[in-house]
């Protein structure tokens, strides 16, 4: 399937399925809603001021039909209007024809955004409660404006069409990149921190990046995916790094590039003790053996100093998968995409 959203012809059989599904109130709302956000079913009862029950045998209906995709992140599923799939171009123009002034379809974005509001107020409220860890390591490297500026001259300067952050975090990653990407996957295993950066890709409107629930040694995609994978300061958390950047190296497509940001040696103990660091920092040629060993090419390293002399150097690596860039790639469906947990 293409990404430009060029219009697509649909078999007989499809279309009246899907004409079928999306043939009544409630879910012809559903299909509208979750054209906006991801969402639970949780929040689409308080939407749409309906029981659990009825709005879930409703999104059964629209996700059998292709209408509408779902991912299971913990114990929690999450609904959104497919954007995959050969029922893709059906549901967005079913959703398009809609009046958006319409009384009913405007309470219904009015009752969504308070829901955002609230997702990201309990976001806020994680974030605020770990501030001081965060805090207290930002202050010991070089300014995050000059980090992301090196990361986005790194990976900007080609095209990126589909971008994977491995430990996502917060997300700051895809939303930096997202006005320049295509499509963007954040993968992290805590659900917490999922639901920060869900709240931080809403609010900045990146509605092309999703984030997954994932183990980084088992990316959930298949091989040659992505044409860009960044790893941002995630390496000195992990027990093998090494394997992690192999993982990486296999979902890049041929061409495809790999940048990885972390620090450089340091003697700060206290990380280790108290911000479960397994590794205080790499030295270069440490991180170039892990790319060899993942058959990539290290192109470029950077080093960025504090400006007072004191505290944490940032290195950047960046790699690239040597074969020659396909001419065309396939698209994964973003619902093949993120750990499903049943």
């Amino acid at each position: 399937m293409s990404i430009s959203g060029a219009p697509e012809s649909l078999p007989f059989s499809l279309a009246l399925d899907g004409l079928k599904a999306a043939g009544e109130e409630t879910r012809l709302r559903l299909l509208a809603v979750l054209g906006e956000a991801e969402l639970t079913v949780s929040d689409l009862t308080e939407i749409l001021g309906q029981s659990q029950p009825r709005i879930s045998r409703h999104l059964k209906l629209l996700a059998e039909a292709g209408l509408v995709a779902r991912h299971r992140e913990a114990s929690w599923v999450f609904y959104r209007r497919a954007t995959e799939g050969p029922a893709r171009a059906l549901a967005g123009a079913l959703a398009g024809l809609l009046d958006r002034t319409d009384a009913v379809l405007a309470g219904d974005r009015e009752r969504l955004e308070a829901v955002r509001a609230a997702r990201a107020a309990a976001a806020r409220a994680y974030f605020d409660a770990h501030a001081r860890q965060w805090d207290e390591i930002r202050r010991l490297h070089v300014p995050e404006a000059a980090v992301e500026a090196a990361v986005r001259a790194a990976l900007l300067e080609a095209p990126v069409g589909a971008l994977l952050d491995l430990g996502t975090g917060t997300g700051r990653m895809l939303e930096l990149l997202a006005p320049d990407i295509e499509r963007g996957l954040g993968l992290d295993l805590s659900p917490a921190m999922l639901a920060v950066a869900r709240a931080n890709l809403e609010r900045a409107g990146a509605r092309h990046c999703l984030v997954r629930q994932s183990d980084i040694y088992a990316v959930p995609a298949p091989r040659e995916t992505f044409d860009a994978v960044i790893i941002h300061q995630v390496l000195h958390y992990l027990d093998d790094a090494g394997r992690a950047v192999k993982e990486a190296a296999r979902v890049l497509r041929p061409g495809g590039r790999l940048l990885v940001v972390d620090f450089a040696p340091h003697d700060l103990e206290f990380l280790r003790e108290s911000h479960a660091h397994r590794r205080l920092g790499f030295p270069r040629e440490t991180v170039d053996a892990y790319l060899e060993q993942a058959g990539l090419e290290p192109l470029r390293h950077q080093m960025l100093a504090p400006e007072r002399g004191e505290g944490l150097t940032v290195s950047l690596w960046l790699a690239r998968d040597p074969r020659p860039r396909a001419a065309a790639a396939v698209t994964v469906p973003a619902a093949e995409l993120g750990r499903e947990v049943a």
